[in-house]
Protein backbone atom coordinates (compact mmCIF):
# COMPACT_ATOMS: atom_id res chain seq x y z
CA UNK A 1 0.00 0.00 0.00
CA UNK A 2 3.02 2.29 0.48
CA UNK A 3 4.40 1.96 -3.09
CA UNK A 4 2.60 5.14 -4.14
CA UNK A 5 4.82 7.24 -1.87
CA UNK A 6 7.89 6.35 -3.87
CA UNK A 7 6.16 7.42 -7.09
CA UNK A 8 5.53 10.85 -5.58
CA UNK A 9 9.06 11.54 -4.38
CA UNK A 10 10.41 13.17 -7.58
CA UNK A 11 7.77 15.92 -7.33
CA UNK A 12 8.81 17.04 -3.87
CA UNK A 13 11.00 20.09 -4.47
CA UNK A 14 9.35 21.42 -7.58
CA UNK A 15 5.73 21.41 -6.50
CA UNK A 16 5.62 23.16 -3.17
CA UNK A 17 8.08 24.63 -0.70
CA UNK A 18 6.58 25.35 2.72
CA UNK A 19 8.08 27.23 5.68
CA UNK A 20 10.23 25.00 7.87
CA UNK A 21 8.26 23.46 10.71
CA UNK A 22 7.62 20.06 12.20
CA UNK A 23 4.78 18.04 13.62
CA UNK A 24 4.66 15.13 16.04
CA UNK A 25 4.77 11.61 14.63
CA UNK A 26 3.52 8.87 16.99
CA UNK A 27 4.42 5.25 16.30
CA UNK A 28 2.07 2.51 17.48
CA UNK A 29 3.18 -1.03 18.34
CA UNK A 30 1.67 -4.15 19.91
CA UNK A 31 4.05 -7.16 20.03
CA UNK A 32 7.81 -7.00 19.52
CA UNK A 33 8.14 -10.69 18.75
CA UNK A 34 8.24 -13.36 16.06
CA UNK A 35 5.74 -15.85 17.52
CA UNK A 36 2.69 -13.59 17.79
CA UNK A 37 -0.01 -12.60 15.26
CA UNK A 38 1.60 -11.12 12.14
CA UNK A 39 -0.87 -8.26 11.80
CA UNK A 40 0.09 -6.80 15.18
CA UNK A 41 3.72 -7.87 15.46
CA UNK A 42 7.03 -6.17 14.79
CA UNK A 43 10.03 -8.47 14.75
CA UNK A 44 12.85 -7.54 17.13
CA UNK A 45 15.17 -7.19 14.13
CA UNK A 46 12.85 -4.72 12.40
CA UNK A 47 12.26 -2.84 15.66
CA UNK A 48 16.04 -2.36 16.02
CA UNK A 49 16.20 -1.11 12.42
CA UNK A 50 13.40 1.35 13.11
CA UNK A 51 15.19 2.71 16.18
CA UNK A 52 18.41 2.94 14.17
CA UNK A 53 16.59 4.94 11.49
CA UNK A 54 15.23 7.38 14.07
CA UNK A 55 18.75 7.84 15.41
CA UNK A 56 20.24 8.19 11.92
CA UNK A 57 17.71 10.90 11.06
CA UNK A 58 18.52 12.59 14.39
CA UNK A 59 14.84 12.77 15.33
CA UNK A 60 14.29 13.32 19.06
CA UNK A 61 12.11 10.73 20.80
CA UNK A 62 9.93 12.61 23.28
CA UNK A 63 7.39 11.87 26.05
CA UNK A 64 3.94 11.40 24.58
CA UNK A 65 1.73 13.70 26.65
CA UNK A 66 4.01 16.74 26.65
CA UNK A 67 4.72 16.38 22.93
CA UNK A 68 1.04 15.92 22.07
CA UNK A 69 0.01 19.05 23.92
CA UNK A 70 2.80 21.05 22.24
CA UNK A 71 1.79 19.79 18.79
CA UNK A 72 -1.88 20.58 19.36
CA UNK A 73 -0.93 24.13 20.35
CA UNK A 74 1.32 24.53 17.32
CA UNK A 75 4.38 24.97 19.53
CA UNK A 76 6.59 22.94 17.20
CA UNK A 77 10.17 23.79 16.41
CA UNK A 78 11.79 23.34 13.00
CA UNK A 79 12.79 19.71 13.63
CA UNK A 80 10.69 16.53 13.39
CA UNK A 81 10.06 14.64 16.61
CA UNK A 82 8.53 11.27 17.47
CA UNK A 83 6.79 9.48 20.34
CA UNK A 84 6.62 5.70 20.80
CA UNK A 85 3.52 3.87 22.05
CA UNK A 86 2.45 0.28 22.68
CA UNK A 87 -1.11 -1.05 22.98
CA UNK A 88 -2.33 -3.91 25.17
CA UNK A 89 0.61 -4.43 27.61
CA UNK A 90 2.06 -7.48 25.89
CA UNK A 91 4.98 -9.19 27.63
CA UNK A 92 7.40 -8.63 24.76
CA UNK A 93 7.26 -4.90 25.54
CA UNK A 94 8.88 -5.70 28.88
CA UNK A 95 11.25 -8.46 27.79
CA UNK A 96 12.34 -7.19 24.35
CA UNK A 97 11.40 -3.55 23.71
CA UNK A 98 12.28 -2.15 27.14
CA UNK A 99 16.01 -3.05 27.06
CA UNK A 100 16.40 -1.59 23.57
CA UNK A 101 14.60 1.62 24.45
CA UNK A 102 16.44 2.04 27.77
CA UNK A 103 19.73 1.60 25.97
CA UNK A 104 18.95 4.65 23.84
CA UNK A 105 17.21 6.60 26.58
CA UNK A 106 13.96 6.72 24.59
CA UNK A 107 10.73 7.38 26.53
CA UNK A 108 7.57 5.47 25.63
CA UNK A 109 3.95 4.90 26.63
CA UNK A 110 2.04 1.64 27.20
CA UNK A 111 -1.77 1.58 26.96
CA UNK A 112 -3.12 -1.20 29.20
CA UNK A 113 -6.36 -3.16 28.93
CA UNK A 114 -6.58 -4.31 32.51
CA UNK A 115 -8.77 -7.45 32.39
CA UNK A 116 -6.16 -9.27 30.30
CA UNK A 117 -3.54 -8.57 32.96
CA UNK A 118 -5.90 -9.54 35.79
CA UNK A 119 -6.75 -12.84 34.08
CA UNK A 120 -3.15 -13.69 33.15
CA UNK A 121 -3.86 -13.91 29.44
CA UNK A 122 -1.12 -15.40 27.30
CA UNK A 123 1.53 -12.97 26.07
CA UNK A 124 0.48 -10.26 28.55
CA UNK A 125 2.59 -8.69 31.28
CA UNK A 126 1.86 -9.33 34.93
CA UNK A 127 1.03 -6.54 37.36
CA UNK A 128 4.47 -7.03 38.87
CA UNK A 129 6.06 -6.36 35.50
CA UNK A 130 3.80 -3.37 34.92
CA UNK A 131 4.68 -1.96 38.32
CA UNK A 132 8.37 -2.29 37.47
CA UNK A 133 7.74 -0.68 34.11
CA UNK A 134 5.76 2.15 35.67
CA UNK A 135 8.66 2.94 38.00
CA UNK A 136 11.12 3.09 35.09
CA UNK A 137 12.21 6.58 34.09
CA UNK A 138 10.67 7.70 30.81
CA UNK A 139 7.81 5.17 30.86
CA UNK A 140 4.18 6.33 30.98
CA UNK A 141 1.12 4.12 31.46
CA UNK A 142 -2.17 4.96 29.72
CA UNK A 143 -5.66 3.49 29.64
CA UNK A 144 -7.03 1.10 27.01
CA UNK A 145 -10.34 0.07 28.71
CA UNK A 146 -10.78 -2.88 31.03
CA UNK A 147 -12.06 -5.38 28.47
CA UNK A 148 -10.74 -4.12 25.11
CA UNK A 149 -14.31 -3.84 23.88
CA UNK A 150 -15.50 -2.24 20.65
CA UNK A 151 -16.75 1.12 21.85
CA UNK A 152 -18.88 2.31 18.94
CA UNK A 153 -22.61 1.53 19.12
CA UNK A 154 -23.69 -1.92 17.96
CA UNK A 155 -26.55 -2.39 15.51
CA UNK A 156 -29.84 -2.20 17.43
CA UNK A 157 -28.16 -1.12 20.68
CA UNK A 158 -30.06 1.52 22.63
CA UNK A 159 -28.30 4.75 23.55
CA UNK A 160 -28.73 3.97 27.25
CA UNK A 161 -27.20 0.50 26.95
CA UNK A 162 -24.32 1.79 24.82
CA UNK A 163 -23.48 4.53 27.30
CA UNK A 164 -23.61 2.15 30.27
CA UNK A 165 -21.25 -0.43 28.77
CA UNK A 166 -18.83 2.15 27.37
CA UNK A 167 -18.60 4.10 30.62
CA UNK A 168 -17.95 0.88 32.52
CA UNK A 169 -15.30 -0.29 30.05
CA UNK A 170 -13.40 3.00 30.05
CA UNK A 171 -13.73 4.05 33.67
CA UNK A 172 -13.19 0.65 35.26
CA UNK A 173 -9.96 0.31 33.29
CA UNK A 174 -8.72 3.65 34.57
CA UNK A 175 -9.81 2.77 38.11
CA UNK A 176 -7.85 -0.47 37.99
CA UNK A 177 -4.71 1.41 36.89
CA UNK A 178 -5.12 3.74 39.87
CA UNK A 179 -5.59 0.78 42.19
CA UNK A 180 -2.60 -1.24 40.98
CA UNK A 181 -0.17 1.48 39.90
CA UNK A 182 -1.37 4.68 41.54
CA UNK A 183 -1.81 6.04 38.02
CA UNK A 184 -3.68 9.28 37.42
CA UNK A 185 -3.19 9.14 33.67
CA UNK A 186 -5.33 11.14 31.27
CA UNK A 187 -3.97 9.29 28.22
CA UNK A 188 -6.29 6.81 26.51
CA UNK A 189 -6.10 4.67 23.38
CA UNK A 190 -9.22 3.39 21.59
CA UNK A 191 -9.36 -0.41 21.24
CA UNK A 192 -9.01 -1.30 17.55
CA UNK A 193 -8.74 2.45 16.89
CA UNK A 194 -12.54 2.67 16.76
CA UNK A 195 -14.38 5.81 17.84
CA UNK A 196 -17.24 8.08 16.83
CA UNK A 197 -18.24 11.66 17.62
CA UNK A 198 -20.39 10.70 20.61
CA UNK A 199 -17.53 8.72 22.15
CA UNK A 200 -15.16 11.62 21.55
CA UNK A 201 -17.53 13.86 23.50
CA UNK A 202 -17.42 11.46 26.47
CA UNK A 203 -13.63 11.42 26.34
CA UNK A 204 -13.53 15.21 26.21
CA UNK A 205 -15.77 15.46 29.29
CA UNK A 206 -13.17 13.41 31.18
CA UNK A 207 -10.33 15.67 30.05
CA UNK A 208 -8.45 12.83 28.38
CA UNK A 209 -6.26 12.82 25.31
CA UNK A 210 -7.35 9.90 23.11
CA UNK A 211 -5.33 8.11 20.44
CA UNK A 212 -6.56 6.19 17.41
CA UNK A 213 -4.93 3.93 14.85
CA UNK A 214 -5.38 6.08 11.76
CA UNK A 215 -2.06 7.24 10.34
CA UNK A 216 -0.70 10.76 10.17
CA UNK A 217 1.23 13.27 12.27
CA UNK A 218 -0.22 15.52 14.97
CA UNK A 219 -0.51 19.26 14.39
CA UNK A 220 -2.51 22.27 15.60
CA UNK A 221 -5.58 21.18 13.59
CA UNK A 222 -5.68 17.68 15.09
CA UNK A 223 -8.51 16.54 17.36
CA UNK A 224 -7.32 15.95 20.97
CA UNK A 225 -9.83 13.08 21.20
CA UNK A 226 -8.87 11.45 17.86
CA UNK A 227 -5.10 11.73 17.71
CA UNK A 228 -3.49 9.83 14.82
CA UNK A 229 -0.66 7.32 15.14
CA UNK A 230 1.33 5.40 12.55
CA UNK A 231 1.04 1.61 13.03
CA UNK A 232 4.58 0.18 12.87
CA UNK A 233 3.97 -3.58 12.65
CA UNK A 234 5.89 -5.60 10.07
CA UNK A 235 3.49 -4.83 7.21
CA UNK A 236 3.48 -1.06 7.84
CA UNK A 237 6.85 -0.41 9.45
CA UNK A 238 9.33 -1.28 6.72
CA UNK A 239 12.29 1.07 6.67
CA UNK A 240 11.76 2.77 3.29
CA UNK A 241 8.16 3.88 3.86
CA UNK A 242 8.87 4.56 7.55
CA UNK A 243 11.26 7.36 6.65
CA UNK A 244 8.45 9.17 4.82
CA UNK A 245 6.18 8.77 7.83
CA UNK A 246 8.76 10.04 10.31
CA UNK A 247 9.26 13.19 8.22
CA UNK A 248 5.59 13.77 7.39
CA UNK A 249 3.60 16.92 8.20
CA UNK A 250 0.06 17.27 9.50
CA UNK A 251 -2.53 17.98 6.84
CA UNK A 252 -3.64 21.64 7.19
CA UNK A 253 -7.30 20.98 7.99
CA UNK A 254 -9.33 21.42 11.15
CA UNK A 255 -10.40 18.05 12.51
CA UNK A 256 -13.91 19.41 13.08
CA UNK A 257 -14.37 19.39 9.30
CA UNK A 258 -13.80 15.64 9.08
CA UNK A 259 -16.78 13.25 9.17
CA UNK A 260 -17.79 10.77 11.84
CA UNK A 261 -15.87 7.53 11.20
CA UNK A 262 -19.00 5.36 11.52
CA UNK A 263 -20.30 5.10 7.97
CA UNK A 264 -23.86 5.77 6.89
CA UNK A 265 -23.32 4.32 3.43
CA UNK A 266 -20.70 2.17 1.74
CA UNK A 267 -18.55 3.53 0.20
CA UNK A 268 -18.49 6.77 2.18
CA UNK A 269 -17.53 10.12 0.64
CA UNK A 270 -14.82 12.38 2.01
CA UNK A 271 -14.80 16.11 1.25
CA UNK A 272 -11.71 18.20 1.96
CA UNK A 273 -11.11 21.94 1.57
CA UNK A 274 -7.88 22.81 -0.24
CA UNK A 275 -5.54 25.62 0.81
CA UNK A 276 -5.56 28.33 -1.85
CA UNK A 277 -2.08 27.56 -3.13
CA UNK A 278 -2.64 23.81 -3.45
CA UNK A 279 -3.26 22.08 -6.77
CA UNK A 280 -5.92 19.39 -6.75
CA UNK A 281 -4.04 17.16 -9.18
CA UNK A 282 -1.13 16.93 -6.73
CA UNK A 283 -3.35 15.45 -4.01
CA UNK A 284 -3.23 11.64 -3.98
CA UNK A 285 -5.64 9.47 -1.99
CA UNK A 286 -5.63 5.71 -1.47
CA UNK A 287 -8.07 3.26 0.10
CA UNK A 288 -7.30 0.24 2.25
CA UNK A 289 -6.47 -2.71 -0.02
CA UNK A 290 -7.89 -0.67 -2.88
CA UNK A 291 -5.13 1.52 -4.30
CA UNK A 292 -5.69 4.96 -5.79
CA UNK A 293 -9.07 6.60 -5.25
CA UNK A 294 -10.71 9.15 -7.59
CA UNK A 295 -10.30 12.78 -6.49
CA UNK A 296 -12.85 15.25 -7.91
CA UNK A 297 -12.13 18.98 -7.65
CA UNK A 298 -14.86 21.60 -7.24
CA UNK A 299 -13.36 24.94 -8.28
CA UNK A 300 -16.30 27.02 -7.01
CA UNK A 301 -15.81 25.82 -3.42
CA UNK A 302 -12.09 24.95 -3.69
CA UNK A 303 -12.80 21.49 -2.28
CA UNK A 304 -12.13 17.95 -3.36
CA UNK A 305 -14.36 14.91 -2.98
CA UNK A 306 -13.11 11.36 -2.66
CA UNK A 307 -15.80 8.79 -3.45
CA UNK A 308 -14.78 5.25 -4.47
CA UNK A 309 -16.83 3.49 -7.12
CA UNK A 310 -17.61 0.39 -5.05
CA UNK A 311 -18.18 -0.66 -1.46
CA UNK A 312 -15.42 -1.71 0.92
CA UNK A 313 -15.44 -5.05 2.70
CA UNK A 314 -14.41 -5.52 6.31
CA UNK A 315 -15.21 -3.68 9.50
CA UNK A 316 -12.46 -1.04 9.28
CA UNK A 317 -10.81 0.76 6.37
CA UNK A 318 -9.17 4.10 5.68
CA UNK A 319 -8.64 6.77 3.08
CA UNK A 320 -5.04 8.03 3.19
CA UNK A 321 -4.26 11.30 1.40
CA UNK A 322 -0.91 12.99 0.84
CA UNK A 323 0.29 16.21 -0.72
CA UNK A 324 3.95 17.03 -1.47
CA UNK A 325 5.47 19.54 0.95
CA UNK A 326 8.89 19.92 -0.66
CA UNK A 327 12.24 18.40 0.24
CA UNK A 328 10.80 14.90 -0.28
CA UNK A 329 8.27 15.34 2.54
CA UNK A 330 4.49 15.02 2.55
CA UNK A 331 1.43 16.39 4.26
CA UNK A 332 -0.49 13.33 5.42
CA UNK A 333 -4.12 12.70 6.39
CA UNK A 334 -5.85 9.43 7.21
CA UNK A 335 -9.63 9.24 7.55
CA UNK A 336 -10.73 6.07 9.40
CA UNK A 337 -14.05 4.40 8.60
CA UNK A 338 -16.00 1.84 10.62
CA UNK A 339 -18.81 -0.37 9.36
CA UNK A 340 -20.58 -1.57 12.52
CA UNK A 341 -22.68 -3.99 10.48
CA UNK A 342 -19.55 -6.09 10.04
CA UNK A 343 -18.56 -8.60 12.70
CA UNK A 344 -16.51 -7.42 15.69
CA UNK A 345 -12.97 -8.78 16.08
Amino acid sequence: MMRWLHRLLPYGLSLLVMPAHADLVILQYHHIATDTPASTSTTPALFKEQLNLIAKLKIPVVPLEEATRKALKGEDNDKPYVAITFDDAFESIYTTALPLLKQRGYPFTVFVNTDAVDHHHRHYMTWTQLQALDSTQGVTIGGHTSDHAHLVPRPGETAAHWKKRVVRSMDSGMSRLREKLGSTTTLFAYPYGEYDKALEAMIKQRGWLAYGQQSGPVGPGSDPQAIPRFPAANSYGQIGPLRNKLLSLAFPIEASLLPDPVIQRNPPSLQLPLPDHWKADHLHCYGSLRGALPVTFNASTNTVEITPSSAFSGRRFRYNCTYPAGDNRFFWLSQPWINPEEKED
